[in-house]
């Protein structure tokens, strides 16, 4: 079984691929985003711990994310593997994941950062604007967003590289041709 991270900035089809590529693998693939939905609609505590920071447009802190990944993982289908994506974000995150993989006797081993060139990213991300109706998409806010993902997540993925494990894969090009990059390069990766 695998343990991955997927990563990517916004409009690399990084929850397209999560999805081909833990089906591909067997495991489950685990979106803190999709975590945060779940917890709401369930009114759980930590659903509504979370849902006051969503609603207000700020991201959900870190002990939050945390403690619903860590009941993620603990389900029976999670144990021999899965696909994070959304975490960990931030270098604290980092920790807390080993953490509770060292609790398991377990290790993380690969992550995939999928990587385009900004204009691919706001042609895709103002297409799927459009497509969807979604106002909220305006080039400016995009590109704001690329930003923040650069500020936030280069260091962890400067941490992952020092470990040795970020894979990086040109996420650029049509959705099936990445898949398959993606899967040979994760599947040589863990092989070796």
């Amino acid at each position: 079984m695998a343990r991955l991270i997927i990563m990517g900035p916004p409009g690399s089809g990084k929850g397209t691929q999560a999805e081909h590529i833990a089906r591909h693998f067997g495991i489950p693939a685990i979106s803190t985003g999709e975590l945060f939905r779940t917890h709401v609609g369930d009114k759980t505590e930590l659903g509504a711990e979370a849902s006051g920071y969503m609603d207000r447009g700020d991201f959900v802190p870190d002990h939050v994310t945390t403690a619903m990944l860590r009941a993620r993982l603990e389900e029976a289908d999670a144990a021999d593997g899965f696909l994070l994506d959304g975490y960990p974000r931030t270098v604290i995150q980092i920790g807390a994941l080993d953490e509770m993989l060292a609790d398991r006797q377990q290790t993380l081993e690969v992550v995939l950062e999928l990587t385009a060139p900004d204009d691919e990213l706001l042609a895709r991300i103002l297409r799927r604007a459009q497509e969807q109706g979604r106002a909220d998409d305006t080039e400016p806010a995009i590109q704001r967003r690329l930003e923040l993902y650069r500020d936030e997540t280069q260091p962890v993925l400067t941490a992952y590289s020092h470990r040795g494990i970020l894979l990086s894969i040109d996420g650029s090009g049509q959705p099936e041709t990445i898949t398959k990059a993606a899967i040979a390069a994760l599947e040589g990766s863990l092989a070796g």
